[in-house]
């Protein structure tokens, strides 16, 4: 039998979530807060200009409403959803910026890394002040070794700043097509709920409150997408992924569960350095890969679908590698 405190943030995260974007949509287009698409990307985005961006508060206020129900009895939530508000803050500063002040480079890339290196360093000081242990690391497939001790956790924390702020910005570059960040995020969110039970990691009300909020957010995000998340939402789902993974003593499963979020991040790389080192040559067709393969003929939903249901595999494989 699924636990209540599963069911509970779950349906009550899904009800908000749906209850909330016909009134928060409808409210983004007044303030013309609509998408903009570069003229040299993938064509048939064109269309999507103007769609509203934002959505990302949908997600937020579904998630952080129904935190406020448990997080009394479960206080080990409490650094995850610090971590969600802050991103998902530098997100909307970002977006608001870009889309309703019009300042087309939004936060400054200092402004931005400053932010996520500060929200970053208060997240790991009150793991190392509150609950030490959580910088330990577990070792996939290894039978439920762990990784502990002053030096583990001190290697730990230093790690923490590129394995969460890489997170967060590759779930920015996930961000890309009608439906993927949330479909890919949702597995993950899936994936850690099953993690804290498992694990006893008490987290599984927040992990399940995303996995709701989420999968309404879809309905209106899936293509044709009605409504984009925009950094609001990327940027506070990069901050729940690595948050959850840290607060179970998982920041090796990020490259597992997580590896399309590394994959797209690190085709920007790729492409940035061998478009500098060649002089204008291009490794990908456009970068992040899913538009190469959008370019390579395939429909933006089979972009979608196949990076989900890997995400799905690759977070079975996950599950399995926890004990």
């Amino acid at each position: 039998m699924i636990d209540k405190n599963i069911l509970y943030p779950l349906f009550l995260a899904f009800a908000i979530s749906v209850a909330l974007s016909p009134f928060i949509i409808p409210f983004l287009q007044r303030l013309k807060v609509g998408q903009t698409e570069r003229k040299e990307g993938v064509q048939s985005h064109l269309k999507k200009a103007g769609t509203p961006t934002m959505g990302g508060l949908i997600i937020l206020i579904s998630v952080v409403v129904t935190s406020l129900f448990f997080i009394g009895r479960f206080p080990k939530m409490i650094p995850v959803l610090f971590l969600i508000l802050g991103f998902g803050i530098i997100g909307f500063l970002d977006d608001y910026l870009k889309v309703v002040l019009r300042r087309s480079d939004g936060l400054y890339p200092k402004q931005k890394m400053l932010g996520q290196i500060i929200v970053t360093a208060v997240f790991v000081v009150y793991l190392w002040i509150q609950d030490p242990s959580s910088l330990e690391i577990l070792i996939p497939f290894s039978g439920g070794k762990v990784l502990s001790g002053d030096w583990v956790r001190i290697a730990s924390a230093v790690i923490a700043f590129p394995a969460i702020i890489g997170t967060v910005n590759g779930v920015n570059f996930t961000d890309g097509l009608d439906g993927l960040a949330t479909g890919v995020t949702t597995m993950a969110a899936v994936f850690f709920t099953a993690a804290s039970v498992t694990l006893g990691a008490g987290i599984e009300p927040l992990t399940a409150a995303v996995t709701g909020a989420l999968i309404g957010f879809l309905l209106f995000n899936v293509y044709p997408a009605k409504v984009f998340m925009g950094d609001t939402g990327s940027l506070a789902l990069g901050g729940f992924v690595a948050g959850a993974a840290y607060a179970m003593r998982l920041p090796m499963f990020i490259l597992i569960i997580g590896l399309i979020y590394w994959v797209e991040i690190f085709s920007v790389m790729i492409q940035v350095t061998y478009f500098k080192k060649t002089g204008g040559k291009r490794f990908f067709k456009m970068a992040p890969i899913h538009h190469h393969f959008e370019l390579c003929g395939w429909s933006e939903t089979r972009v979608v679908t196949v990076f989900t249901v890997i995400t799905a595999l690759l977070c079975v494989i996950g599950l399995v590698g926890l004990n």
